[in-house]
């Protein structure tokens, strides 16, 4: 008979810490965004956008030193400090990470808050004040980049993860086994 690792706890049932799928995700989401950023500056800044989908979706460069829809550009900043600091508390919580969805979810959060991250530190005007490459452009509603994307994914995970009684420990919260886990 073999113990459940949703009610006993990880340590007891040798499941083991999910920092390889964690680092494997936010790996691959930040090398993702940077290649897609270093493309579209090469290749599309200072063009015509391009049309994904007729022009509800369209392919713009843009620079963008404010958070979501361009909101707060003086405090490019306080954004910088925040993009780092979610950084540091992923690390942090990866100590107590035995879930792998728990771990895609941060994965996500951390790749794309590295993606901006980087353009942050490195695009211009610099000085931890760089302005955040921002293309994938929805008529009417946003700029996005992929790190973005990332974000938005993996914050909806943590929500929907958080709201069935997910633990990262990979246990279940015991109101959440009435709910199917």
């Amino acid at each position: 008979m073999t113990r459940d690792a949703r009610t006993t706890g990880p340590e007891s049932a040798g499941t083991k810490r999910r920092i390889f799928p964690l680092l494997a995700v936010a790996g691959l989401a930040y090398v993702i965004d940077l290649c897609s950023k270093l493309l579209v500056v090469s290749r599309l800044e200072h063009h015509a956008p391009v049309q994904v989908i007729g022009t509800w979706m369209e392919l713009r460069v843009s620079r963008n030193a404010g958070a979501a829809f361009s909101t707060g550009t003086a405090m490019t900043f306080v954004f910088t400090a925040i993009a780092a600091a979610v950084v540091v508390v992923i690390a942090r919580l990866a100590r107590k990470l035995y879930s792998t969805p728990w771990a895609v979810a941060l994965g996500l959060l951390l790749g794309g808050a590295a993606g901006n991250l980087t353009d942050r530190l490195f695009r211009a005007p610099g000085h931890l004040q760089g302005a955040v490459v921002d293309f994938i452009s929805v008529r009417g509603f946003s700029v996005m980049n992929l790190a973005d994307w990332a974000i938005v994914c993996g914050g909806a995970l943590i929500v929907l993860f958080s709201l069935l009684g997910w633990e990262m420990s990979g246990t279940a919260r015991p109101d959440a086994t009435a709910h199917g886990r």
